[in-house]
């Protein structure tokens, strides 16, 4: 049976998750950060995240950004297949969500419409937006404010398959050394193992939305994981980029089928805030 959806509820939901997600740590973000401060053996890294802590608790209370920086609007769609969307354009109306949550929301307004000419548009949009068709009759929305300190420091590299697990172990560490203090550590790495030069990209965008914690269902990435968390930890970045225990709060890895001649590896850092929010209709 086909269930209908009117964008306009749509538009209305991502207008309060723009807000929200700039405002409040998701649930996941908060743990990490707390069991950071818990895990954190230098005392210089330990009063960089009780800052950090003190930061969110002022946001919270004062009703004003986590960050200065409230990023472009990422938004994934995924659609159900018995789903028909009424009442206009679903890319018009996830645009004009954007907008009245930047407006409204007095967020900082950071998107330009050209790269090259640079002129503001002055409502953060248009949002970067990602759709898929999935079954059933419902529609998952996420919103996800991508900062460019942290989206500067993120790389792909197109590895040839004999560099192996070994290569892509090198690549993703060899991106969190090279960005430093520069993404605002403790960070979360998205990787995008596979697929093809943007696919790769979009698997490790996609697994920074995945909530810290929740491993790869995939015993081999799972393993992965926990000794990327692992070594990343022991370079000494640490929180703020000032030294410590404590430089990623999660490494999570996407993978998808690719090519005998090729391995991509796609590396999305994000800070320590890492907003992301999750919403179904």
């Amino acid at each position: 049976m086909i269930r209908e959806v009117c964008v306009d509820e749509i538009r209305d939901q991502i207008r309060e998750m723009c807000i929200q997600a700039n405002h409040f740590l998701s649930e996941d973000m908060d743990c990490a950060l707390k069991t950071a401060l818990e895990k954190e053996e230098k005392p210089l890294g330990k009063k960089v995240l009780s800052q950090l802590q003190e930061n969110l608790r002022i946001a919270g209370e004062d009703m004003i950004p986590i960050c200065q920086d409230t990023g472009m609007a990422v938004v994934f769609l995924q659609v159900g297949q018995d789903v028909h969307l009424t009442g206009g354009d679903i890319t018009d109306a996830v645009n004009e969500g954007v907008r009245r949550g930047y407006t409204e929301g007095f967020l900082r307004k950071s998107v330009v419409g050209d790269p090259l000419e640079r002129v503001n548009t002055g409502d953060n949009t248009p949002a970067v937006i990602h759709y898929s068709i999935v079954p059933g009759d419902q529609v998952t929305i996420t919103v996800a404010p991508k900062g460019f300190g942290s989206e500067n420091m993120s790389r792909i590299e197109m590895l040839k398959p004999a560099q192996g697990i070994e290569g892509v172990k090198n690549a993703i560490v060899d991106a969190v050394k090279t960005a430093g203090p520069n993404a605002c550590p403790p960070v979360v790495v998205g990787v995008g193992i596979g697929g093809t030069f943007e696919k790769a990209a979009i698997l490790a965008k996609q697994a920074l939305t995945r909530e810290v914690g929740v491993h790869s269902d995939k015993e081999h990435i799972r393993a992965l994981e926990e000794e990327l968390l692992d070594t990343i930890n022991q370079i000494g970045i640490g929180p703020g980029g000032l030294g410590g225990t404590v430089t990623a709060l999660a490494v999570n890895i996407n993978t998808y089928a690719t090519h005998i001649a090729g391995l991509p590896v796609a590396i999305n850092l994000c800070c320590h805030v890492n907003r992301h929010i999750r919403r179904v209709i």
